[in-house]
């Protein structure tokens, strides 16, 4: 009998946890997984001819990711241009990834070794940058950039170079951008995995006669490889989708997937193209996000 009770009360307890849980639920699935779904479908549809889809099965827009038809002779031809924009946007996000994480490690070290009472000044410091929208963020990047911006300005006055270099619009431009408007994203689990660091470890490995380098590579970064690889991902996952600052400081040329799924559902009125390129960026996000799963189940298989 004590036994039955148990059971009751706590199938009792997940009914009610569950009905309390509904209004979320309900909520998640209106306001991510129907739009994700009617993308979905959009991408099996035909376009139509002057935007919209037409509501018949096709799986042209799927066909059209890789391949081009000539509408001539009908030759079929790799889509050159998709698969540059394809490794252009991975290219620019793993080079984000580590551009952040070069800038970050060292940043979120020296915020850790600080005094307590400190610490809290420097992360304020660096979370100020999200207090500002991202556009104005992109556009104060593009003064430093341009031809006779702050950089171009201070090396010439130094004497560096003649004339200016042209940065902006180029994928060095996005690159710098996008590392200036992610490197938070990447400080503070960095900061979070240091912070929780035992530095008596590193004391142990100079005791032990390491190198600063062997301290650095032996034990400091296999500790914090949770947190290096939790800040990648957040840092990969936006700017693979990245869309206003290759937009702004790539000037339309150096277009990456979130502008050419703009581009499908604006100019280019091909609404199924942009729905099918929406999923697999969605596809290749989902990758890099069960990657990390693995890696931390991997680091903490009792956690």
């Amino acid at each position: 009998m004590p036994s039955s009770s148990e059971d009751l009360a706590e199938t009792a307890r997940v009914r009610r946890n569950w009905l309390l849980s509904t209004p979320a639920l309900v909520l998640l699935a209106l306001g991510a997984a129907g739009p994700l779904l009617i993308v979905a479908v959009y991408s099996f549809l035909e376009a139509g001819e002057y935007s919209g889809v037409e509501w018949r099965f096709s799986l042209d827009a799927w066909f059209q990711i890789l391949f081009h038809r000539d509408i001539f002779d009908d030759t079929i031809s790799l889509a050159d241009a998709h698969l540059t924009i394809f490794w252009r946007s991975v290219k620019l996000s793993l080079l984000t990834t580590i551009a952040t994480f070069i800038f970050g490690f060292p940043t979120a070290y020296f915020i850790a070794t600080r005094a307590p009472k400190q610490r809290a000044l420097w992360l304020f410091l660096i979370t100020i940058p999200f207090w500002t929208n991202l556009l104005i963020r992109t556009f104060a990047i593009m003064e430093v950039l341009r031809n006779q911006g702050i950089l171009n300005t201070l090396l010439m006055k130094i004497g560096l170079i003649t004339t200016p270099i042209q940065i902006l619009y180029t994928d060095t431009a996005v690159l710098i951008g996008m590392a200036y408007v992610y490197l938070p994203l990447m400080v503070l689990p960095m900061y979070a995995a240091i912070d929780r660091f035992d530095f008596r470890l590193v004391e142990a490995g100079y005791d032990l006669y390491a190198s600063r380098w062997q301290v650095l590579r032996r034990v400091i970064l296999p500790i914090v490889k949770p947190g290096a690889i939790a800040g990648s991902i957040l840092v990969f996952v936006p700017s693979l989708g990245a869309y206003v600052t290759p937009r702004v400081l790539g000037g339309g040329k150096n277009m990456m997937i979130g502008n050419f799924i703009d581009l499908q559902f604006g100019q280019g009125r091909n609404w199924p193209l942009g729905a099918a390129l929406s999923m697999v960026l969605l596809v290749i996000v989902g990758a890099a996000l069960l990657a990390y799963v693995r890696v931390s189940t991997k680091e903490n298989p009792h956690g």
